[in-house]
């Protein structure tokens, strides 16, 4: 890698599935090359701070509750849920006053547990994604996952903002035999949010849709769009729809957050939740096409993905002066946008942003 890496900091990242953090479990996760860990109290609120204790730095993980009380393993300090050290069972007792570990705010919701780990006087939940599908949706048509990547986030998100690879990279199932890849997407920008859409005519639609309209086998218009919010958070929806140009009242519409959280500069937590409007009451089909989906992405995605990082090495990949595609338009604007929010954060001389080299 050359350079120098930075990350947005004052920006909400996923740190694990609510499903992941659960008892009474000390949940150890890096994120943006910062240890955290991750439990709830007895009430089941979240909690969230550096996994490290103040005196010798090992994992707080590694050690036990006694309460809402977390023990270290090493020495015997005992940490509330504040990160403050509370009880140390040497000498005197006495507590040092840099006995503290760093928390950060997290919040639940939706099904993930946010985390911020820049200023927390700028942790506002409201900038956080809006994936509220997930929770008004039956739960029967709800399901999420997460996949581990070997490469840089950035890469990952040019996976979902250019969908013209489904043309070629995936089965029948979800490619438009190619429809997608000679369209021109339309992008647009709303304040620091990046939007792209792609609309057609379909003969027939996508397998995975088709067979849930009235004549699967017939003709139909359908369309993906992509909302991406900083820094690596989006929300796709990709929809086929016939005799109505009402998408989401009389055809089936999927809606599906791809949320990549940089774990380090060249791994990624890739977390995903799904939601549609049709079948939303059937168990069994829940769990094939959460299956079928989780499949594609580990076997045909991650792969591909993986060795393109390990390719090209670097994680600047306008560095290497790639060849762009009119289907690039969508992530080559998120990369700028981007990396204009990180040099302004730098430029503000933030304390709390982190680099990595």
């Amino acid at each position: 890698m050359t350079g120098e890496v930075r990350y947005l900091m004052n920006a909400w990242y996923v740190a694990a599935l609510s499903t992941e953090v659960d008892g009474e479990v000390l949940f150890r996760r890096k994120i943006l090359d910062i240890s955290i860990l991750l439990y709830r109290k007895h009430n089941g609120e979240p909690v969230a701070m550096r996994d490290r204790c103040a005196h010798r730095f090992l994992p707080l993980s590694m050690g036990k509750r006694e309460g809402d009380i977390v023990v270290c393993h090493y020495h015997g300090l005992k940490y509330d849920y504040t990160g403050k050290c509370v009880h140390s069972p040497h000498g005197d007792g006495r507590i040092p006053k840099a006995a503290v570990v760093q928390s950060f705010p997290v919040v639940e919701r939706d099904g993930f547990l946010w985390i911020w780990l820049g200023d927390t006087e700028k942790a506002d939940p409201s900038k956080i994604l809006d994936c509220s599908m997930l929770s008004k949706s039956p739960k029967d048509a709800v399901f999420y996952f997460a996949i581990r990547n070997n490469a840089n986030y950035e890469l990952m998100t040019d996976n979902i903002m250019d969908l013209t690879h489904i043309d070629h990279l995936h089965g029948p199932l979800i490619n438009t035999n190619g429809k997608l890849s000679p369209l021109i997407p339309e992008v647009t920008e709303e304040r620091d949010d990046i939007n792209i859409r792609w609309d057609w005519k379909a003969d027939p639609a996508m397998q995975l849709l088709a067979v849930h309209l009235e004549e699967p086998e017939g003709k139909a218009d359908q369309f993906f769009s992509v909302k991406w919010h900083a820094p690596s958070n989006m929300h796709l929806q990709v929809g086929a729809v016939q005799g109505s140009d009402d998408y989401h009242k009389d055809g089936v519409v999927l809606y599906d957050h791809h949320i990549m959280t940089p774990e380090t500069a060249k791994s990624t937590h890739y977390f995903f939740g799904s939601a549609r409007n049709y079948k939303q009451y059937d168990a069994e089909y829940n769990e094939m096409h959460k299956e079928g989906l989780r499949t594609a992405f580990a076997t045909e995605d991650k792969p591909v993905i993986d060795l393109q990082q390990e390719e090209i090495e670097t994680t600047d990949l306008f560095s290497l002066n790639p060849v762009l595609l009119s289907s690039d338009a969508g992530n080559v604007r998120v990369r700028r946008k981007l990396k204009a929010l990180i040099e302004e954060e730098v430029s503000q001389g933030d304390t709390n942003s982190t680099a990595m080299k």
